[in-house]
Formats: structure tokens, C-alpha cells, sequence
């Protein structure tokens, strides 16, 4: 169809309508009627006065547009009004703007239906007038019209429906008295009339005609605000540091709703239909794609039955047959944000089919009856159920698990003291930390809090000269320099833990003092550094840009483009996506950056943290508490300093006692070390060395103003390694194993970002507190595969049953955004559907969920060859660096019948994350990524190339490139230092099967960073990460299943023994916060719905965890799946 110019004409050739004045010869009685204007209508009426009246003409019904024209010259509008005319008694007529602007409302055109809307300009007034005056049939009310241009009126509405919104609270301010207003202005919060909205929150001025909305950011995210604004160009938003509100002006204050970066738009005509598209929400980077012809992309979604209810109240409740309005889908819940009025879809053929059909049989249901013509309803089916069927033999991939390190962090610093004053009792308790006997501070005006209690004993301690209170001066000095450093708080930097210790604090060593006070005591915990570094960045985003490889082959738009199948299925909302980090600064800044490469996402990384990335803290699902060690820990520890205490070399006794499971890599450790007295020896040595340089350095008056990595000073340099040279060595003369992995990691730190000091033995000390941190950090999570079991299931049972229930959910029906089948242009699949779930945690879970797969059971080494390779070569890897992956791949086969066992297959595969420093030569090799799918393509007759396709065919299992044959599989490996190599690795498959490419040699960095010889710019040197190995391609979901039950089932009595001592601790004070965390009675079956249950006193953006974690510490706490389990997660 041609858009509305002159004249327009059909496929036939046929004038289809004319807007403006024609002559008598062009006035054919086409079937369908057509679109006139004022002057043809009346030069008509003056004809058909002059005809004989032998055989009156049948009587036609006028639909009057009145609107702007460049509304009602619009191709949506021109597309649906020319399919109207179809109508064989319908004619359109549409007003000129000069018309409706200039003349009195008697002199406008006569019709018996009208189509009339406000935009910028409209005399509304004149419209309303004219109604009362002609009385015609009203497509959308205009009195209802004036109340959509008010923001306050609309949400006034909404609310009366019991429409759902987003929490809100009204700011109205006097023009003339602005500073007159109920507004209280936090760091990290306002109130409005006395409804607290905590960052992040939204600001919406009062008129709907100002598209002027701020989003603010919390301190803990990064701060700032996003500013959104009508579409510029290709932006729709920018990212501002500015944190204050807005302080003239009337506005909407209301709670962020996490949406994973998509907003939904959905356009009703009538009641009884609504087509829904979704597109990127203008608050995550702010660029609008835009397809070839400059036009916003947006896709075609379905619709659950509860929001075509909610678009059924809103079109009625606003009296607007055609009615645009938005909605946020969050938390398993949809909420109204926004009502737009007359709206139509753009470049939809169907739409405009369906559009123009409603109308019409909706004008002619009312007016034919009163003009004598023959009508009736048209029986037909409005939505017809489409069944997708995919084709090929070749298995689909439907889930992709994935539990990721953290980034490259700065050194983690800690310091505890044990304190025992009244004010520090009070903060405890202002907190709520009776509830479960621990808190945790990290709010800028709780650490405040804290800051001036130290300065306040500083002060009166001041003239006392008792050692013991001397010991306690300098710990509070350095709570109060820690606190004060950067001059300015952020969660991310630094937090204080508080545990409530009935008895004090137990004698842990001769350094205590000799006398412990009675009663009871709180542990302060300090913690300070372990920031994500640059160099953590973009690593995260190269991963993640990486990550997409994983996926179908790209096609379409992105034919050509290695790994960007997965940003097509995203693109096209057939990718279920739902990224977890636990509430630690650094791994909240990981996810963020893997997002980002991921879905090749544009600018800062504080808006994809709050919209993408959710809080997991539900019970301990991605976070552990390191000061509260389950029984088995504490033995292990205390096993472990026994050993590593001997001053002598290790025995064959000991080699059985430290490394009964023969792990290869702890062997070579204990051999390297041989005395481990001696070498502790060595290693505290060579930190005195190390600090006496540092001192050298700063006294030197060349190096005074010298700047080290991310920013740190000389000064701060020799700080850590001081306080790491005297908690290493006690005044006995012991040493304190626990310090061996904050050693480690300083000199891993100084040797990667800081080589350019030049500082001697650096490498000695590295090479020596590896080893040693090889042999601590492992055997820290148990010694014997017994006590490995125990302390991971303490450590991973709320993250497995959440695995478990991630594999079983894929093949039920899901609530998340779907492409719509009938809707969907050039998408010829859009039954395909893949999940992904992408959960980041520290080195704790990643090696008690290692642990789990390796001594749980899964598979019988013996029997299983397979297996047998992968558990040698994970027990040859000694560090999970940073970066490490563990990722489980779920395939359907539908040539396979539904109920078999064959049907879903699952993977497993592994990376031991970024490359260490040194002996690179020595690191083990694994027999590379071998996913079975490829396996099954050499049954493919002809496969052909998947990356070369120029339509979006049905998605394969994996995009394969370059294939290389070869008889054996040891990986080939690119040494470059430099190399990204996760992005040019060739990956062999099992002997049988053929090699190849998973990630291609084409390297996507972006366009900010360049690489050089030695990493990225400005990121001091980026170790690359190795490439996924694969530990078994061949499980059975069935198998993956019964597995993952018996684990959580084993657990389920010792967890339920923890929560039942910890629960009769604090009885009385935590009976409320047990009824909001444990449910008696959970459904038995499990729920194919996502739907968190929240608790009421929470926001309701806290459920599925705000995209910054640093607000988790309210958990949200949907239906347990096990009563014995008091552990609950939410999607």
C-alpha cells in the first residue's frame, strides 16, 4: 500500500482515496468507499442534490478524523483508514488542520463517527465543542483526554481500576514558593509527604507532555542519574553524574522497577484486543536501535492473560477505543506506568489488518442498525493459536548455566576487633542486628555512624596509658583511617560486620590478651579493597562477549557476525535472561561488564547494574558469611595450622594427611615447599625486604608523587604489606596460615599491575606464597572428600536447588517477554526459546560447586572414561582464578519422544578462569570444548555453513566454524601474553568428532580500548582467560536430576539442625523476621510461574533483588520448594 500523498492508489490500480479537492471524473464508486476531504465531501453533497432520484444511493456512514495532520497523514494512520474503506458502507473523511485551527466548529465537516485526538497544538476545546454539537459516535472520549495529559490523574485512575503501579508519591510545589514543599533529600533516598523511596527511584514531572523522566542511582551502584528525554537522533537518554533531584517543579515520585532492560508497549482498540511489542528501555544506555529504514526496533510480544485483562481496564477506565500504554514486567508482576491515549502500532501489516477490522465491525455493530444497513458480525476466530514445530535433527539448545568468578580485584584488607560499648550495642540494635545476631554496614550513613563512634573513643581514650586499651587504641585508629580514606563514602569500597558474641570472644591465640572480659561482645569486622580493577572490566566484558558464541549461529542481520546469534534470539525477545550477583561491589561490577559485552550494551556501567543484574542474597544463595564457619571448617582450620605448623619436611604421613584425595596439583605445592616452617620463614623475610624497598622508595624524591595502578600511592602500597608483615608473624613466633591467601593475593596484585616498580624478589615471594596458597585455599573447603561434601553443601545447597529448578523449568511454560508468532516479520523461528541464567559469586561457591560435581557422585570414574579424564584434569588445575566458569548446557532433541530419556541432554563444562603470572608451561591441558551437538551434525547429509545464512532459518545447535580434523585432542594453545585468548582459541573436539573454532580469531574489544603486546591500554596488562573445557557432553537431564536431589537431600539435615540453633539463639527477637522467611506449607508440585512472593514491609523492587545488590540486605522471600529448607530464591 502507498502512503498517503496526492493521491493513493490500490494493487489493482485503482484511486483507492484522494485527500484534497478532485474533480467529478475521479469520483468512482469504488467498492469499500473511500477517504475524502472537507472540499470533495461538499462539492459531492452538491452532485448527488442534482441527480435524479430514481435510485437513491445507499447510505453511506462518515468516519471524521480530526487531528492534526500530521497525525492523520501518518503512514499508520493512512495504512489502517485505507483498509477501512474496505468497509463497502464506510467513507473517511478527514479534516484539514486549517479548518480545525481556524474556523468555528459549525463550519467543520458533518460526520456520524469521529476519530479525534490531542497532540501538541490541538484545540481540544474546539473538538469538545463540536462533539456536543454534532453528537457523533466517539472513538475515544475527549473529556477523558484532558485527564491523560496529567501524570497525577492518570495514576489517580489507574489506582481506582486496582490497576497495578509502581509505589508513588505526588511532589506538588507553588511556582512562586518552590522551597515550600514536603521534600526530605537523603544521600540515598527522598521523601515525599512521608513515603520514603530508597535510590534507585524515578522522577516524572506532573504534565505527561514533558518527557523529561530522571532515573536516580544509589552511591553503592555508582550514584548519578539517567535523564531520559523524547528521542534525539539515536539516543533517548543520557547518563549524568548529578544525584540531587530536581528542585523547581511538580513531580511523580514512584519505585524503580528492574525490568532486565526491556519495556513493554501495548496498543488496544477496543476491549477485547491488544497487540503488545517490546523494545530496549530507554534507561540502560540510551541508544535506540533502529533497523535499516531509521525506525525504532521493537518485537512483537505475547501477552498473558492477567495483562490483557489490565489492557481491557485501562481502554475502558480511559474511555479510549485506541489506547497506547506501557507496561513493566518485574518481579512475576505487571505494572502500568504510563497511558498514553491514541496510539497506533508502526510497520505492522498485521496490525493494521487487525486494527482496521475492529474499528470497522465496531462502527457498523453501532451506527448500521440506526441507517437501515444490512450488516451483520463477521464470525471469526480474533487470535488463532499457532503451534511452532522445529525442523532438522540436529538437538536445540534450551538452557545455559553459568556460575562465574568474579573480576581482577584490588587486594582484600581486612582488620577485627572485638568492642564491647554501649554505643556500639546501639547501633546493633538500631539496625535490627538481634534479628539474626549479625549485621552488616555499608550505607554511607552507617559507616558514618560508626566513623564518629571511633572518634569519639579516640577522644577519650586519649589520656589513658593501660597496654590493653593501648591495643584497642590502635585498631580504632586504624577503623577511623580506613573509614576516612577517599574522603567520601561508597558501599562498594568498604563495609563493617557486626556478630553478636553472647560469651565474648574465645581466646583464639597467644596474641589475645590474657584475660577476656565476661559477658557478651560484638566482633566489628572492617573490610576494605577487593574492588573491581580496570583490568576486571574488561575482562567481564570480553567474556561476555565471548559468552555469546555458546549460542546458535547468527543470521539475518547479524549473518557474518561470529557470536552474535545470541543478540538475534535476544534482540527478539526469545532469549530468557536473568543475571544473579551476590552483594559484593566487585562481583555486582562483574556482571554488569559481562552484561554489557554480552548484549553489546553502550556507556557506563551503573545503569546495566541497577536494570540487569539482581540481587541474590536470599539466604545465602551467591554470598557466604566467611566469620560464621559451619563445625567442619573450623576442624579443617584447625587441621590444617597443625600441619602446615610442623617445622620440619612433609612426611609421607602428612602427604596422606593433606592430600588424601592424590590431587596432582597439591603435591607438586607440598613438594615445592618441603619444610613448611622454613618457608613461611622465607616468605616473611622476603616481605620485610619488600617493605624496607617501599620505604627506600618513598623516601626517595623522584618517587614522592609517584601513582601505582587504580590509583594507589606508595603510601597505601606499604600500608598492606605492613599489616600483612605483622599479622603474619604472632608474638610467639607462629604463623598465622590464614594470612598465606592476603599474601598471595597482594603479590599476585603487585607482580600483574605494579611490575614497573622494579622491586626485587618479587617473583621468589610469588613463586613461594603460591605454593603455600595452593595448598590453604583448597583445603580450606575440607581435606578429604567427606569434609569437601559437607562444607560445599553448607556453602551451595540454596544455588543448587535453584539449578535444579533452572534445568527443570526450561520445558514448562514460561512468564517472561515471548515473541509473538503471528506478529513476527522475518523471524522464522519464533517458537525458539533459550534460557540463560548467569549467577557471579566469589571463590568460595565456585569451589564448593566444583567440589559438589567431583565427590557428589555424578558419575562413577571407573565405569565412565569420560569423567575419568575430567576429574584428572581438574585435580591438575591448582588455582580457580579470577574469571572461572562453570557452565552446565541443556539440549532438547524433538526427533526424540518426550517422555524419553534421551530427549534433553545436558553438558558440563569448565574454565579455570584468567591465566596466572607465571609457569604458563606447566599449566594442565584439557581435552578441549567438545559439546556433543557438533558430534551429532556428521549425521547431517548437508549441513552447509550456519554462519553463512542470509534469513533467520531455524537456529542450530552451535554456530561451527573451520573445521580441522586431527587424531588427538591436546589443546592448541596460543602463549601471546597479551591475546584475549578466550576469543582465539582452537578448540578440538573428542578424537572421533571433528575440531573446531568456538570463539573465532576475530577479536570484538571495544572501540575504547586497544590492545598492545602487553594487554589493554590503560589497564595495565589483561591476563587472558583460558578457553571452556569440556568435563562430560553426554548426561541425561534425567540423570543431572537425581543427582541434584540427593545432594540437597543429604544437606537437608544438618542445614535444617544450623537454622533450627540459630533460630532458638535469637527466639524472641527474630519471630518476625522468621514468618517473613520460612513457609509451612510450599506447593508440592513445583510452579511453572515465576512469581516471587514478597515481603510486605519490602519495596517492591527488592524482590528479585535490585539490580545493585548493595540493597539486598532485604532479601526477598518467595514459597520455600522444600519446607525443610529455609532458603528461598526468586527469579
Amino acid at each position: 500500500m502507498s502512503e498517503a500523498r496526492g493521491e493513493g492508489r490500490d494493487q489493482s490500480g485503482n484511486l483507492s482515496f484522494v485527500v484534497g479537492c478532485v474533480d467529478e471524473d475521479h469520483r468512482g464508486s469504488e467498492e469499500g468507499g473511500r477517504i475524502k476531504n472537507e472540499g470533495e465531501m461538499r462539492k459531492g453533497e452538491e452532485e448527488d442534490d442534482d441527480k435524479d432520484d430514481d435510485s437513491p444511493p445507499e447510505r453511506q456512514i462518515v468516519v471524521g478524523i480530526c487531528s492534526m495532520m500530521k497525525k492523520s497523514k501518518s503512514k499508520p494512520m493512512t495504512q489502517i483508514m485505507e483498509r477501512l474503506c474496505k468497509f463497502e458502507y464506510i467513507t473517511v473523511v478527514i479534516f484539514p488542520e486549517e479548518v480545525i485551527l481556524s474556523q468555528p466548529v459549525d463550519k467543520w465537516p458533518l460526520c456520524d463517527c469521529l476519530v479525534s485526538f490531542h497532540s501538541k497544538g490541538f484545540p481540544l476545546d474546539k473538538a469538545v465543542e463540536y462533539a456536543k454539537l454534532r453528537n457523533p459516535l466517539l472513538i475515544n472520549d475527549l473529556n477523558m483526554q484532558y485527564y491523560i495529559q496529567d501524570r497525577r490523574e492518570v495514576y489517580r485512575i489507574l489506582q481506582e481500576e486496582g490497576i497495578d503501579l509502581p509505589r508513588y508519591a505526588v511532589l506538588s510545589r507553588d511556582p512562586d514558593r518552590p522551597e515550600e514543599c514536603n521534600l526530605v533529600e537523603g544521600e540515598d533516598h527522598v521523601e515525599v509527604n512521608g513515603e520514603v523511596f530508597p535510590k534507585p527511584f524515578v522522577e516524572k514531572p506532573v504534565s505527561a507532555e514533558d518527557h523529561n523522566v530522571y532515573v536516580y542511582y544509589p552511591t553503592s551502584a555508582g550514584g548519578g542519574s539517567q535523564r531520559l528525554f523524547r528521542k534525539i537522533g539515536s539516543r533517548s537518554s543520557v547518563y549524568s553524574p548529578e544525584s540531587c533531584v530536581r528542585k523547581t517543579g511538580s513531580y511523580i515520585y514512584e519505585e524503580f522497577m528492574p525490568t532486565d532492560g526491556t519495556d513493554v508497549k501495548v496498543y488496544t482498540v477496543g476491549p477485547d484486543y491488544a497487540h503488545a511489542e517490546a523494545r530496549k528501555s530507554p534507561a540502560l544506555d540510551g541508544k535506540v536501535e533502529r533497523d535499516s529504514e531509521g525506525k525504532e526496533i521493537r518485537y512483537p510480544v505475547m501477552l498473558s492473560a492477567m495483562e490483557k485483562l489490565v489492557a481491557r481496564k485501562v481502554c475502558l477506565a480511559f474511555k479510549q477505543t485506541v489506547c497506547g500504554f506501557d507496561l513493566l514486567r518485574a518481579n512475576g508482576h505487571s505494572f502500568v506506568c504510563d497511558v498514553n491515549g491514541f496510539s497506533f502500532v508502526k510497520n505492522s501489516m498485521k496490525y493494521y489488518d487487525d486494527c482496521a477490522k475492529v474499528l470497522g465491525n465496531m462502527v457498523m455493530r453501532e451506527l448500521a442498525p440506526q441507517f437501515h444497513i444490512p450488516w451483520s458480525i463477521p464470525l471469526e476466530a480474533e487470535d488463532i493459536p499457532i503451534v511452532p514445530t522445529t525442523s532438522g535433527t540436529m538437538m536445540e539448545l534450551r538452557c545455559v548455566i553459568a556460575i562465574i568468578r568474579h573480576g581482577d580485584r584490588t587486594p582484600k584488607q581486612k582488620m577485627k576487633m572485638e568492642v564491647r560499648h554501649p554505643l556500639f550495642f546501639a547501633l546493633f540494635e538500631k539496625y535490627g542486628g538481634y534479628k539474626s545476631g549479625k549485621l552488616k554496614l555499608k550505607k554511607p550513613k552507617q559507616l558514618q555512624e560508626v566513623l564518629d563512634i571511633a572518634r569519639l573513643l579516640l577522644a577519650e581514650l586519649g589520656q589513658h596509658t593501660d597496654c590493653e586499651i593501648e591495643e584497642k587504641k590502635g585498631k580504632l585508629e586504624q577503623l577511623k583511617t580506613v573509614l576516612e580514606m577517599y574522603g567520601h563514602f561508597s558501599g562498594i569500597n568498604r563495609k563493617v560486620q557486626l556478630t553478636y558474641l553472647p560469651n565474648g570472644q574465645p581466646k583464639a591465640s597467644s596474641e589475645e590478651e590474657e584475660c577476656p572480659t565476661e559477658g557478651p561482645s560484638l566482633l566489628l569486622v572492617l573490610k576494605w579493597g577487593g574492588e573491581l580493577t580496570p583490568a576486571g572490566r574488561v575482562q567481564a566484558e570480553e567474556l561476555g562477549r565471548a559468552f555469546r558464541c555458546m549460542y546458535p549461529g547468527g543470521q539475518g542481520d547479524y549473518a557474518g557476525f561470529p557470536g552474535c546469534g545470541l543478540l538475534r534470539l535476544h534482540s527478539t525477545y526469545r532469549h530468557d535472561l536473568k543475571i544473579y550477583a551476590s552483594d559484593e561491589g566487585r562481583v555486582q561490577m562483574t556482571a554488569a561488564a559481562f552484561a554489557k559485552g554480552l548484549l553489546a550494551l553502550e556507556g557506563e556501567l551503573t545503569p546495566i547494574l541497577v536494570q540487569m543484574v539482581k540481587s541474590a542474597n536470599m539466604n545465602g544463595m551467591l554470598d557466604s558469611d566467611s566469620e560464621s564457619l559451619t563445625d567442619c571448617q573450623q576442624r579443617v582450620k584447625v587441621r590444617l595450622h597443625e600441619i602446615m605448623q610442623k617445622d620440619q619436611d612433609f612426611t609421607e604421613a602428612d602427604y596422606q594427611k593433606l592430600a588424601p584425595t592424590g590431587s596432582p596439583s597439591l603435591v607438586t605445592s607440598m613438594k615445592t615447599i618441603g619444610n613448611p616452617v622454613r618457608t613461611c620463614d622465607q616468605v616473611y623475610a622476603l616481605i620485610q625486604r619488600l617493605t624496607s624497598q617501599i620505604r627506600r622508595r618513598l623516601e626517595d624524591p623522584k618517587s614522592a608523587d609517584l601513582q601505582l595502578y587504580h590509583s594507589e600511592t606508595l603510601e597505601l602500597m606499604l600500608q598492606r604489606w605492613s599489616k600483612l608483615e605483622r599479622d603474619f608473624r604472632n608474638k610467639s613466633g607462629r604463623y598465622d596460615i590464614s594470612k598465606i591467601p592476603d599474601i598471595y593475593d597482594c603479590v599476585k596484585y603487585d607482580t600483574q599491575h605494579n611490575a614497573t616498580l622494579d622491586l626485587e624478589d618479587t617473583l621468589e615471594l610469588f613463586r613461594l606464597s603460591r605454593a603455600l596458597a595452593d595448598i590453604v585455599i583448597p583445603q580450606e573447603y575440607g581435606i578429604n572428600k567427606a569434609e569437601k561434601m559437607d562444607i560445599a553443601q553448607a556453602y551451595c545447597l540454596p544455588l543448587m536447588k535453584k539449578i535444579q529448578l533452572d534445568l527443570q523449568r526450561t520445558h514448562e511454560d514460561e512468564a517472561v517477554n515471548k515473541l509473538h508468532p503471528l506478529y513476527s516479520r522475518g523471524v522464522m523461528s519464533p517458537g525458539r526459546h533459550v534460557r540463560t541464567r548467569l549467577y557471579f559469586t566469589s571463590e568460595s561457591h565456585v569451589h564448593s560447586l566444583l567440589s559438589i560435581f567431583r565427590y557428589g557422585g555424578l558419575l562413577d570414574e571407573v565405569k565412565d572414561q569420560q569423567w575419568k579424564q575430567a576429574m584428572d584434569y581438574l585435580s591438575a588445575v591448582s588455582e580457580l582464578n579470577y574469571m572461572t566458569q562453570i557452565v552446565i548446557m541443556l539440549y532438547e532433541d524433538n526427533n526424540k519422544d518426550p517422555g524419553s530419556e534421551e530427549r534433553f541432554h545436558v553438558e558440563l563444562h569448565f574454565s579455570p578462569g584468567v591465566k596466572g603470572c607465571e609457569d604458563e608451561e606447566n599449566v594442565p591441558l584439557g581435552f578441549g570444548f567438545r559439546p556433543a551437538s557438533a558430534e551429532n551434525q556428521e549425521k547431517q547429509t548437508n549441513q552447509g555453513s550456519l554462519e553463512d545464512l542470509s534469513q533467520d532459518e531455524t537456529d542450530r545447535a552451535l554456530s561451527l566454524s573451520e573445521p580441522i580434523s586431527i587424531k588427538r585432542s591436546p589443546m592448541i594453545r596460543n602463549r601471546k601474553t597479551g591475546s584475549m585468548e578466550v576469543l582465539s582459541e582452537t578448540l578440538p573436539t573428542s578424537s572421533k568428532g571433528t575440531s573446531y573454532r568456538l570463539f573465532p580469531s576475530c577479536s570484538c574489544q571495544s572501540p575504547e580500548i586497544k590492545q598492545t603486546g602487553l594487554g589493554f591500554e590503560g589497564c595495565s596488562m589483561v591476563p587472558s582467560i583460558y578457553p571452556l573445557e569440556t568435563l562430560h557432553n553426554s548426561l541425561s537431564l534425567k540423570q543431572v536430576d537425581k543427582f541434584l536431589n540427593a545432594v540437597c537431600e543429604h544437606s537437608s539435615d544438618a542445614h535444617a539442625k544450623t537454622m533450627k540453633a540459630l533460630s532458638a539463639l535469637f527466639d524472641t527477637s527474630s519471630q518476625g523476621y522468621s514468618q517473613t522467611h520460612t513457609y509451612p506449607h510450599p506447593p508440592k508440585a513445583l510452579s511453572s510461574s515465576e512469581t516471587p512472593v514478597r515481603s510486605p514491609e519490602c519495596p517492591l523492587w527488592y524482590s528479585s533483588g535490585p539490580s545493585s545488590t548493595v540493597f539486598s540486605g532485604r532479601s526477598s522471600s518467595p514459597t520455600s520448594v522444600n519446607p525443610d529448607k529455609n532458603f528461598s530464591f526468586s527469579e
